[in-house]
């Protein structure tokens, strides 16, 4: 996909081209880790096609989700890290079949001197990462797990456009930072009450 298709930059279109220009794209299968934590951002990826997953490792190596990035947006996280020369605090993961421009930091910089409207896009990200991460922060800290997986199952499968989803009990509950047999579970117990459909490695939304 082009990415005048998923960004518009109404007052400058040139930017579009300046991306293009100092960019460089890769594509990366379903499960590739895009970039790990305590490594040094060297460009900043705009998602151009399919999905990224951001999570975060505390000290006993457990995970967990934060927020997605989706077609025609970055991860400010590594815009922040790559910025101020530091290593990411965060891990991405392909959602799916991703494709990625990245801009080096040093053109970064240059964007910003040259249009406005590159940092207007950056601060609208920041803008609805910091609100994603503050919904993260309020279901763990007010919502039952059984709440927050099914919210779960029910946003992922908006994200993937479809009703069944193709995941491990492992997977969701290393994205949720508990343990499995918890999520078996709930996701049984969400079975019995007609909410899900379970089958081997999938969750269908009945």
């Amino acid at each position: 996909m082009k990415l005048n298709e998923i960004i518009e930059f109404k007052s400058s279109p040139l930017i579009i081209e300046r991306l293009n220009e100092f960019g460089f794209t890769r594509i990366f299968a379903e499960g590739a880790v895009i970039f790990k934590e305590n490594v040094y951002i060297k460009a900043i990826p705009i998602v151009t096609s399919g999905s990224v997953r951001v999570m975060r490792m505390d000290d006993e190596g457990r995970e967990i989700l934060l927020f997605y990035i989706t077609s025609g947006e970055s991860c400010i996280m590594s815009f922040l890290d790559g910025m101020h020369h530091d290593t990411s605090k965060v891990k991405a993961i392909a959602e799916e079949e991703t494709q990625i421009l990245f801009i080096p930091i040093d053109k970064v910089s240059l964007l910003i001197k040259e249009f406005p409207e590159w940092m207007e896009y950056i601060f609208r990200l920041y803008h609805e990462r910091f609100e994603e991460l503050l919904d993260t922060v309020n279901a763990i800290a007010f919502k039952k797990l059984d709440e927050r997986l099914f919210n779960f199952i029910k946003k992922k499968c908006e994200l993937m456009k479809n009703n069944t989803l193709y995941v491990t009990h492992e997977q969701l509950a290393n994205e949720l930072g508990t343990a499995r047999v918890v999520v078996s579970r709930l996701l049984k117990q969400m079975e019995d009450e007609g909410l899900v459909k379970l089958g081997r490695n999938k969750i269908s939304l009945v």
